[in-house]
């Protein structure tokens, strides 16, 4: 045990590494259906999280970057890039070169195309390893360039039945499938089309499965984690190999992250009957269990009135600070100079020594509404000072 680590978080520590190195063996031990550069699919093999880039031609190359190494980070195994109507095949082509460089320094992430319109799938056929979506009204211009590349692809149904389009993608010469029933939103089908994704093999198809539980959570106003994690069970017990996610909205930021560690959960299911006590949570807020802390000791005490909301403010003859959130930093400006940084206490510290603040009153106050902006990017809320969180 440690001098200075509780042992409850020692503990905790140690099954969480305990939890990763399971991961980890699980994964190197599994069997598969088939591989791409390595990477596994279907089989034992844990599920792969696809994570989407809505509209990849039209941020800014950095822009673009940063997003696709934040989701890689986040634990997305596939990177996807859509494509609209409006976009161009020199889009598709320029998009994928430009992130060259992120594939060359991250070997085993795949990136996949997302769009249905044969002309931009031809276009990003030599940079692509996984093409979305397949079906009968474009495989006929498209499939025999994806076979002849070899590459994988998600096969979809559209005016035929997706058993059909399977046959027509293995006749192609298509080895590497991947079957999409197409999940959809609560209130659209969610129970009847997961009821079909867990049924598909008893309807024939014996491919790896893909779960897009994507527009559930985007089309949800609920807090996503938990909405994630469901989803991710649900995939778990129909036997999905690949789970697509995005970060379309506010609302859904940091899904991939969320995604990938639920995933990481049901896999370390295998000899538990629920998702529970695994080394690895996905609590964001709430406590699995309260921390008991002894209660503090006092001779009296004294019972403080509420204070008058209305009543007159003693302003700090030093000045007012300004404080908002900026580029992941929290920026408090005093008399045109700005302290930046990403800890409350150290910004609040950098005010007390340029001698900025001279009340205990204005002191107080500028540490709640420091720690409040902290709390902001770490929970990637906006933040508005005086306001609420």
């Amino acid at each position: 045990l440690s001098k200075t680590v509780p042992a409850d978080e020692l503990f905790e520590e140690s099954k969480k590494a305990d939890a990763l190195s399971k991961l980890k063996s699980l994964e190197e031990n599994a069997d598969f259906d088939f591989e791409i550069r390595g990477v596994k699919f279907g089989g034992g093999s844990r599920m792969k999280v696809l994570a989407e880039i809505m509209d990849a031609h039209k941020p800014a190359a950095s822009v673009l970057i940063a997003k696709a190494k934040r989701f890689i980070e986040s634990g997305a195994d596939i990177v996807d890039l859509g494509f609209g109507f409006d976009a161009a095949p020199e889009d598709v082509v320029r998009t994928f070169e430009s992130l060259e460089s992120l594939r060359g320094s991250h070997p085993r992430t795949l990136f996949s195309v997302d769009t249905q319109n044969p002309a931009l799938i031809k276009a990003a056929l030599p940079y692509a390893d996984i093409v979305l979506s397949l079906h009968d009204g474009n495989m006929g211009e498209t499939a025999g360039a994806v076979a002849a590349r070899d590459l994988a692809a998600v096969i979809v149904p559209h005016d035929r039945p997706l058993s059909e389009n399977i046959a027509e993608a293995r006749h192609a010469g298509i080895r590497k499938i991947i079957a999409d029933t197409l999940i959809q939103p609560v209130g659209s089908g969610l129970t009847e089309s997961a009821a079909e994704c867990l049924h598909a093999r008893e309807g024939g198809i014996d491919c790896p499965l893909f779960f897009g539980a994507g527009n559930v959570t985007e089309l949800i106003d609920a807090d996503s984690v938990g909405v994630n994690a469901l989803l991710a069970g649900i995939a778990k017990e129909a036997g999905a190999s690949v789970i697509f996610t995005s970060e379309h909205s506010d609302k859904t930021f940091g899904s991939v992250a969320e995604m990938r560690r639920a995933v990481d959960m049901m896999t370390l299911m295998t000899d538990r009957p629920y998702p529970k006590d695994l080394g690895l949570g996905l609590f964001k807020i709430k406590e699995k269990r309260r921390r008991i802390t002894p209660p503090p000791e006092y001779e009296r005490s004294v019972i403080v009135p509420e204070g008058d909301p209305d009543g007159d403010l003693t302003y700090d003859p030093r000045g007012n600070v300004r404080i908002c959130i900026e580029d992941g930093l929290i920026v408090a400006v005093h008399k045109g100079c700005a302290f930046r940084g990403k800890n409350w206490y150290d910004i609040f510290e950098a005010l007390l020594k340029d001698d900025r603040v001279s009340l205990m009153s204005h002191a107080a106050y500028l540490g709640k509404e420091l720690y409040k902006a902290e709390l902001a990017l770490r929970y990637n809320r906006s933040f508005d000072q005086d306001g609420e969180f």
